[in-house]
């Protein structure tokens, strides 16, 4: 059974439901022969699908594999724990290697008839626009398996588990009065059953001290300090000595708070933290509140910079140079590199005498071919600014020792540095 979802265009609210807006995308399907509305939810900033079937307990992988290749959503009715297998299983098929293709001869060396070695034709630039075309198919087809949730944000499907208080953190309070139900991808509940577990669960930070003082919870769609090796940098470098009193930090695009929190913790008499995110300065404020760090640290909504001067500043910007293809993306990927090169241009006026800006950058993308280390230090040039030093830490995140990882070689050579920058 075919049927058809749309995004309701401005002034077509009266052929839905008035409790979805106009602006909202909206789901439409036909169920018991009557016709249905709900509002559509996607993170990642995907539209609903053109064409959706029921599905429940009783279709096969297969089916469900070929119907949302060919970009059909899955809108479920049987039972939740299936619906999990049947995404693992949707997944299963996608990840699952190519079959090599039988060598032709002229793939064979006559003089020693061995398989021929040929160069490497496509670099790593090439292996990484490709790797994020099958990530981005990958994620295109495992977000046709969808659900259903009430107002109140229950998924009436059997074995379901209560996930209200999650859907209420990620999407805001349910409004129960309005009536409103919502249809999602079972792969997005499914990510924000786990960030709803990381913000209960906290990640350890030691670089802020003892347990359990030590313990940065991040917010849905908020990037999680997973990665602990900028955390030292921040941490251990040797702080500018300036005469300014008090003395300031700026930490800019404070994302979960946490190295504003470090600072705080040098001791460091007052702390701004700038982010343009409403997500992310509500979950700095919860974090900062929890290491009972107030009064030190000022939450500040900005592109960038906040007013005033600083001796020390500090920017850990997306480190790859590229396009996010979603909004949740947009912690890894900056586009024409505008958040790290608006940070250079706007660093030398904001800093005080003698102070430093605090660079936090991987080289992940010069290995990559996304940019090279001559761009940046002609960069760091250009804005005014000269180089103090460099302080290096290697990732030791699980990526790195994956060989099968289509990026490894990338990855095994990246070092994250703290580059100390000052005014020329």
């Amino acid at each position: 059974m075919s049927i058809s979802t749309s995004t309701a265009p401005a002034g077509s609210a009266a052929s839905i439901p008035e409790t979805i807006a106009s602006s909202t995308p909206v789901f439409t399907w036909t169920e018991g022969g009557e016709a249905r509305s709900a509002r559509w939810r996607s993170e990642r900033g995907a539209l609903p699908p053109k064409r959706v079937v029921l599905a429940d307990d009783t279709m096969s992988a297969d089916s469900a594999f070929r119907l949302a290749c060919e970009g059909t959503g899955l809108l479920w009715r049987g039972d939740f724990q299936n619906a999990r297998l049947l995404l693992q299983a949707l997944a299963r098929r996608i990840d699952k290697p190519a079959k090599k293709p039988k060598k032709k001869a002229a793939d064979i060396d006559p003089a020693t008839g061995l398989e021929a070695v040929a160069a490497p034709t496509a670099g790593r630039a090439d292996a990484f626009h490709l790797h994020r075309q099958a990530q981005s198919h990958r994620a295109r087809v495992l977000g046709m398996l969808l659900i259903q949730f009430t107002a109140d944000y229950t998924v009436k499907l059997r074995r379901a588990p209560d996930m209200r208080q999650a859907c209420k953190q990620a999407w805001g309070p349910a409004n129960i009065a309005a009536g409103g139900t919502s249809v999602a991808s079972l792969r997005e509940f499914m990510g924000l059953i786990s960030a709803h577990e990381w913000r209960k669960k906290g990640v350890e930070v030691p670089a802020l001290g003892e347990p359990p003082y030590n313990r940065i919870h991040p917010h849905y769609g908020v990037f999680s300090p997973v990665r602990g090796e900028y955390v030292g940098l921040v941490a251990t470098a040797d702080l500018p000595s300036t005469k300014q009193t008090p003395f300031v930090a700026f930490d800019i695009g404070t994302g979960t708070g946490v190295l504003a929190a470090v600072l705080a913790r040098r001791g460091i008499e007052r702390v701004v933290a700038t982010d343009q995110d409403s997500r992310a300065l509500a979950c700095a404020q919860d974090n900062l509140a929890n290491l009972d760090l107030e009064d030190q640290v000022e939450l500040t909504k900005a592109n960038l910079f906040p007013e005033g001067l600083a001796s020390v500043i500090v920017c850990n910007p997306p480190w790859l140079p590229a396009r996010a293809s979603s909004p949740i993306e947009q912690a890894v990927y900056d586009e024409d590199s505008r958040m790290l090169l608006g940070f250079l241009n706007g660093l030398a006026p904001h800093l005080a005498p003698g102070g430093e800006g605090w660079l936090i950058l991987s080289s992940f993308a010069e290995h990559l071919g996304l940019r090279s280390r001559a761009e940046l230090l002609a960069a760091i040039d250009g804005a005014g600014l000269k180089v103090l030093g460099r302080l290096d830490a290697k990732p030791l995140h699980p990526k790195v020792a994956d060989e099968t990882d289509p990026l490894h070689a990338a990855r095994a050579a990246e070092v994250t540095s703290l580059w100390r920058l000052a005014a020329k």
